[in-house]
């Protein structure tokens, strides 16, 4: 097999100056990676001009047309010629690179376009009285023209890579590249919601709305909260929590949905820094981090985060398509939003997604059969549910035998109780409570294992970890880099039990561990945490061990299934859950209770 060598040859080789064409279809092979990508720079340059309102139309997954329309500010026509070429912009002066408050800045995403498709801007600055067009085919540029546009500005893109074919063949399906398109239009969107969005599948001739958004009203959460709605769905609006908190001049906004409304994979996380989508893995790090105690390892959070700071504070040059940023204080903004999402999951108490009473109600309907029968009949009044308590409870009792057990209750629950009063025991594992408009099933192991767990770990955040000597101490060797990395950490580990110190050359010393874990392997524990510290600037390995150590004890000290309680115990386990926060789910992110309304109810027997 012949070996090609990937090295410069043995003459000496002579320096050239490449050509614009050749230049600009260089960098379009890192801006311009795929459809979704040119729309998105096109989307950026339209709110950059103080777009209202964005129309996006594609035909082919964005490969034979792309077409940007916006109500902006336009551009002037002496100025058309100077917006292809490289590195023209108006975003910044370049004094200052890390002073930037706009999307795009580079004044590359434009001439990449026109070195590689088929492209015509056509626009009329604000105040002009005439519209003007340009166009650029594989780099080579038209003259400017007159045009008929009433304002704001439309770029078009045709036949994309049509100047380098042979990146067509690593295009994905149209259906794919559309589905890319579409995602990165509702990212746009969400941190947009004062600006209207519309996206068109022009395929085939047709012109179908694939996503729509209007723009929304009211302060700012309003508006977070309405957008969310229309680009996530009511589900997530339904389910999360606003987050709203600020820490050394950085801020953190938008919503994260409870850990009983999380997902197979981390396809709804969506993370912006100053307006601008990422995909950073710090950022994406803490929000795992923030449920770390909350969800398994095969669940994934659903979250819409808004994280602000002076644009000098994080760097947004170190991508070629921007998706990346750099922070000059990560731990501040890993530490805001493992904070800020603790802190909202502490403040939803017992609360529970709403979806798992849908699912509920799904499993309990009766497959159909033939026409409904309807009966007409009124809801009994509030007079009449109060007065029936009694009646009920006793019903209940005397046939425990088949039903359960259940002991009688004397009075209705507070009418501050959301969940209720204990009616019954099933089958020895799930207490069923009547809420004054519905009704609780809750599961008592998963409930009274949430709450173990929540007070084992209250004790030893009150009298910290307990650390054991090592008869021996560990030695463990490590790379200069790692070695260093590992001893900034020092004092953190030392307040989880885990104690080292330097000794000598790259070596650390492990001189005591977290007594609750008993026999480690230190060497294993320091090679886990130098990966977290290389790869999220902060580590959780000791922290999440000895929390999985407290859920494994809560769970073996917790109500076992199979087991009786009296109805005051039953109570008791309501009350407690109602004052515990997190109490909603257990340790793995299921669902503790179910709730179902009257309502709700009584759709499952006609009661209509």
């Amino acid at each position: 097999m012949a070996h090609t060598k990937r090295n410069i040859g043995e003459e000496t080789p002579v320096i050239r100056q490449l050509d614009e064409s050749a230049v600009n279809r260089i960098a379009a092979g890192e801006v311009v990676e795929r459809p979704a990508s040119a729309i998105k720079e096109l989307v950026e340059n339209a709110l950059d001009a103080g777009a209202r309102r964005v129309d996006i139309v594609y035909a082919d997954g964005g490969k034979t047309l792309i077409r940007v329309t916006d109500d902006g500010c336009g551009i002037a026509e002496d100025q058309l010629a100077l917006a292809l070429a490289r590195h023209a912009t108006s975003k910044i002066d370049g004094s200052d690179l890390l002073n930037i408050h706009s999307f795009g800045f580079r004044g590359e995403a434009l001439p990449s376009l026109g070195a590689v498709g088929r492209l015509t801007i056509t626009s009329r600055a604000r105040g002009s009285g005439h519209a003007a067009m340009i166009a650029v085919e594989g780099g080579r540029m038209g003259p400017v023209k007159p045009a008929a546009l009433g304002h704001g500005t439309v770029v078009e893109l045709r036949d994309l890579f049509h100047a380098t074919p042979a990146r067509l063949k690593f295009l994905r399906s149209d259906r794919a590249e559309a589905q890319a398109i579409n995602d990165v239009v509702k990212r746009l969107a969400m941190a947009e919601p004062t600006v209207a969005f519309t996206l068109t599948d022009a395929s085939s001739g047709g012109g179908r709305v694939v996503f729509r958004a209007d723009a929304t009203g009211g302060d700012l959460f309003d508006a977070m909260h309405a957008r969310l709605r229309q680009v996530l769905g009511a589900e997530f609006a339904e389910n999360a929590m606003p987050i709203d908190a600020e820490r050394d001049g950085m801020s953190l906004t938008g919503y994260a949905a409870l850990p009983t409304y999380s997902r197979g994979a981390a396809v709804a996380q969506f993370l912006f820094v100053n307006g601008r989508p990422v995909r950073d893995k710090l950022l994406i790090g803490a929000l795992r981090g923030a449920y770390a105690d909350f969800l398994s390892r095969d669940r994934h959070p659903a979250a819409a985060l808004f994280l602000e700071c002076a644009p000098d504070r994080v760097d947004v040059n170190v991508h070629p398509a921007k998706a990346e940023v750099r922070f000059r204080e990560p731990g501040i903004a890993r530490g805001l939003i493992v904070s800020a999402i603790r802190h909202a999951l502490a403040e939803a108490g017992h609360r529970a997604s709403s979806t798992i009473a849908g699912a509920t109600l799904g499993a309990f309907r009766p497959e159909p059969v033939g026409d409904a029968r309807v009966y007409q009949m009124d809801r009994p009044s509030s007079s009449g549910l109060r007065g029936g308590w009694q009646a009920e409870s006793t019903g209940f009792a005397e046939t425990g035998a088949v039903f359960g057990r259940v002991e009688p209750e004397t009075t209705p629950p507070p009418p501050d109780a959301p969940l209720g009063a204990a009616r019954a025991q099933l089958h020895e594992n799930y207490i069923v409570a009547q809420t004054a408009d519905g009704m609780v099933i809750v599961d008592q192991h998963a409930a009274h294992e949430r709450l173990v767990y929540e007070r084992l770990k209250r004790q030893m955040a009150e009298h910290g970890v307990r650390s054991q000597a090592l008869l021996i101490p560990e030695i463990v060797e490590l790379s200069a880099g790692d070695a260093e990395l590992v001893l900034t950490a020092a004092d953190d580990l030392t307040r989880l039990g885990l104690v080292i110190e330097p000794f000598g050359g790259s070596a650390i010393c492990v001189r005591e561990t977290p007594a609750i874990l008993g026999v480690i392997n230190a060497a294993g524990m320091i090679s886990d945490i130098v990966d977290e510290l290389a790869d999220l600037g902060q580590s959780q390995s000791v922290a999440e061990r000895i929390e999985a150590i407290l859920s494994r004890i809560a769970c073996h000290g917790s109500i076992r299934s199979g087991r009786r309680m009296s109805a005051d115990e039953m109570n008791a386990l309501l009350r407690e859950m109602e004052a515990t926060p997190h109490s909603g789910q257990c340790n793995h992110g299921r669902p503790t209770y179910v709730e179902l309304k009257l309502g709700d109810i009584e759709r499952l027997f006609g009661r209509t």
